[in-house]
């Protein structure tokens, strides 16, 4: 089984900055990580390996070449092979470029390699962005089935078993391969890069993709020119003006009832929430 998980390397959501003049992301001299979500997907696909012996595990990000960081790491994990899609054209795409440009740089890969994947796994969301929409957009891109919001899964005769985060509760359901799933946090954390891995990773070859690669990409789509959401301002919430109330009390349940106390001391929101 030749499973793809597609990553990205965030900053710690404590240290974000904006461009006042881009209105993107400010990444030069700001720590970071692998996103959280990614490393579930990651996780899932490791664990359908530990099942099924010769499956193949491939991660690829698009990002700049300090993005091989995040890809190492993710080989250190459980990652057989790296993809690195970077190039300067790139830079400022929203999620729809981005995207697009995943989708192109996925059908090189399978070109490249020889196959074709049976599953595409992505974090339900980056914790930089919250849109949870490259995904199903990279699903759209390529015309496969997809489910959001992933817990865990099995295979079993050709179909993937998901049990999948629901709004009401947990909802268990059977996809098609080939397929792209979204990962949601489940009962389990990622495991440890062990120190063979590891090892192994810091010296493992970093396949890149250039804009020159992509023979077929229409570059009107790509890059900030080519990205349909324009942000027209930002502000950082100043946290420290607001008149929030933090309610952390021993148990669940006592938390519960300060939350009713709070909420009927307050008359204009008790009525509100009343009326509605």
């Amino acid at each position: 089984m030749n499973i793809l998980v597609c990553v990205k390397q965030v900053p710690d959501t404590t240290e974000i900055k904006i461009d006042p003049v881009t209105k993107t992301l400010i990444r030069k001299g700001v720590a970071s990580i692998l996103n959280p979500f990614d490393g579930y997907a990651l996780e899932a696909a490791a664990r359908l390996k530990d099942q099924f012996k010769d499956s193949k595990i491939y991660v690829l990000t698009m990002g700049p070449p300090q993005a091989v960081a995040v890809l190492r790491e993710c080989l250190g994990m459980a990652a057989d092979v790296a993809y690195l899609a970077t190039d300067r054209a790139f830079s400022g795409s929203d999620t729809v470029a981005t995207s697009y440009i995943l989708s192109e740089s996925i059908k090189k890969i399978e070109e490249g390699e020889g196959i074709k994947f049976d599953a595409i796994f992505c974090g339900m969301q980056a914790i930089d962005g919250d849109t949870a929409q490259v995904g199903p957009q990279v699903a759209e891109y390529l015309d496969l089935p997809q489910l959001t919001y992933a817990l865990e899964l099995k295979l079993n005769d050709g179909h993937l078993e998901v049990l999948k985060e629901m709004d009401t509760g947990l909802q268990r359901m059977r996809i098609t391969l080939p397929c792209l799933l979204t990962f949601t946090k489940p009962s389990f954390d990622p495991r440890f890069q062990t120190v063979k891995r590891r090892t192994a990773a810091k010296t493992a070859e970093i396949k890149k993709i250039s804009i020159d690669e992509l023979a077929h990409i229409d570059q009107s789509k790509i890059g900030l020119k080519g990205s349909p959401t324009k942000v027209v301002s930002t502000a950082v919430a100043d946290l420290k003006k607001t008149n929030a109330i933090k309610i952390a009390e021993a148990t669940n349940h006592e938390s519960a009832r300060k939350l009713l106390t709070v909420i009927k001391e307050d008359k204009a929101l008790f009525n509100f929430l009343k009326g509605s």
